[in-house]
C-alpha cells in the first residue's frame, strides 16, 4: 500500500471526490468524519450546514463503496472551546468574526493533523479548493490559489502552519467544481449532486444575536445610535444585532441611505454613517501568520483582501512592535471590520494573514 493519508470527510462532494483520488493515486486511504457541536443533528442544520447525521453516513457510504475505513470523532469541547466561545466573545466585544477560519485553525488542521499521527497516518487531506507547494528555494511550503478562481478557499486557510502545510493534500486544487461533480457522478458516488453547505454550521438560520443570547442567557441591551460627530440618532435593539456595512434591518428612517460604520460595545453605541464614510484606507492586523516569508522585517508590496468575497487591492504591509502589522491599501476599501481576517497574496501565493485589530 502507499502512504497512509486521513481524509476529513464532510458528507460533501467535494471530501468524496478528494478521497476518491487519492486512492486511485494509491495512497492508503481512510476517511474521518468531525462531530462538531450538539445541534447539528436538527432538520434545518441538515439541509444547510455540514456535520449533520446524514452527513456522517453520506461520508460513510462512500467510504463503504470505494472500501477503506471510516471514523467518527467527537471534538465538539475542541469546537465549543476554539471556536462557538471565542465566536460569541468577539461579537459580544463588537467584532465581526469568521468562525470557519478558527475552524479550520484549530480543529481541522491542528486536532485532525494530530489524531491522524495517532493512527501512524503521514497526512491529512481535505475537499478545499487550494493548492500546497514546496518551494526549494525558500526552503517553505507555499499555499497557493486554486485553479479555479471562483472557488479559491486560500482566504481561510491563511492560518496553516509549516508542518501543516507538509502534511497536508489538496486534490482539488487543481480542479473545477463542475469536473469535481462529474468525478463524483463518473464514481456513482451518493453525494454527487449533493448542494455545497451553507451558513455557520451552528447558527443555521443565520440569526448570530438570537444564538448569542440563548449561549449566554443575557439579552442584549439597547443603546443610542449615534453619527460620526456622535450626536445620538436613536436607539438600536444591542450592538451584537449589528455588522459594518449594514443598511437594512436599522429600525430607524432618515432622508438618505445610512449604514452601520462602527460598534462600541463598551459604550452601547452603534455609529450610523453615509456611504462614503464605510470607507478605509489602511489597517492593524494581529495574531499574523505567515507562511511564504518566515516574518516581516520590512515594507512590503502585496495584494490584500479584507473580506472573503472581496477582490484584492494592491497595498503596502508594513512590521509594527508586538507582531502587528500595519496594512496601507492603494485604494479605501470598503466595510473593514475588527475581528475579520485580512489576507496578503504575492501572485498566486499566500504571504500571510491575520485579524483585523
Amino acid at each position: 500500500m502507499g502512504k497512509k493519508v486521513m481524509v476529513a470527510m464532510s458528507g460533501g462532494v467535494d471530501s468524496s471526490v478528494a478521497a476518491a483520488l487519492l486512492k486511485e493515486e494509491g495512497f492508503d486511504v481512510c476517511g474521518a468524519t468531525l462531530k462538531l457541536f450538539a445541534g447539528e443533528d436538527d432538520a434545518e442544520s441538515a439541509t444547510r450546514t455540514c456535520c449533520s447525521l446524514s452527513d456522517v453516513e453520506d461520508a460513510r457510504r462512500v467510504a463503504h463503496r470505494m472500501g477503506f475505513e471510516h471514523f467518527v470523532f467527537n471534538f465538539k469541547d475542541d469546537f465549543r472551546r476554539c471556536v462557538m466561545d471565542k465566536f460569541v466573545e468577539a461579537y459580544l466585544h463588537g467584532e465581526t468574526p469568521n468562525p470557519c477560519i478558527d475552524c479550520n485553525r484549530y480543529i481541522k488542521f491542528s486536532k485532525l493533523l494530530g489524531r491522524a499521527r495517532l493512527l501512524e497516518n503521514e497526512y491529512i487531506a481535505t475537499g478545499h479548493y487550494a493548492r500546497i507547494e514546496y518551494d526549494a528555494e525558500r526552503g517553505r511550503w507555499l499555499l497557493k490559489k486554486a485553479a479555479d478562481k471562483s472557488k479559491d478557499q486560500t482566504y481561510v486557510l491563511y492560518a496553516m502552519t509549516q508542518d501543516e502545510l507538509a502534511h497536508t493534500l489538496l486534490p482539488l486544487g487543481g480542479l473545477t467544481k463542475a469536473e469535481v461533480r462529474a468525478m463524483a457522478e463518473a464514481r456513482g458516488l451518493v453525494n454527487a449532486r449533493k448542494p455545497d453547505s451553507q451558513d455557520i454550521c451552528f447558527v443555521p438560520d443565520g440569526d448570530y444575536a438570537a444564538f448569542i443570547e440563548r449561549t449566554t442567557g443575557k439579552r442584549a441591551q439597547a443603546g443610542d445610535f449615534i453619527d460620526t460627530q456622535g450626536h445620538v440618532l436613536g436607539r438600536h435593539a444591542g450592538v451584537i444585532r449589528y455588522t459594518i456595512g449594514q443598511r437594512k434591518g436599522l429600525g430607524v428612517t432618515f432622508g438618505e441611505p445610512r449604514y452601520v460604520v462602527a460598534k462600541d460595545a463598551a459604550a452601547n453605541t452603534v455609529t450610523l454613517g453615509r456611504h462614503e464614510e464605510l470607507f478605509s484606507d489602511m489597517l492593524i492586523a494581529k495574531d499574523v501568520n505567515w507562511i511564504m516569508i518566515e516574518s516581516l522585517t520590512a515594507p512590503m508590496q502585496v495584494r490584500a483582501k479584507a473580506r472573503y468575497k472581496q477582490p484584492e487591492v494592491e497595498a503596502t504591509i508594513s512590521p509594527l512592535d508586538g507582531g502587528r502589522v500595519l496594512c496601507r491599501f492603494a485604494e479605501p476599501q470598503r466595510a473593514v471590520a475588527r475581528g475579520q481576517a485580512v489576507v496578503f497574496y504575492s501572485g498566486d501565493c499566500v504571504v500571510g494573514g491575520g485579524t483585523i485589530e
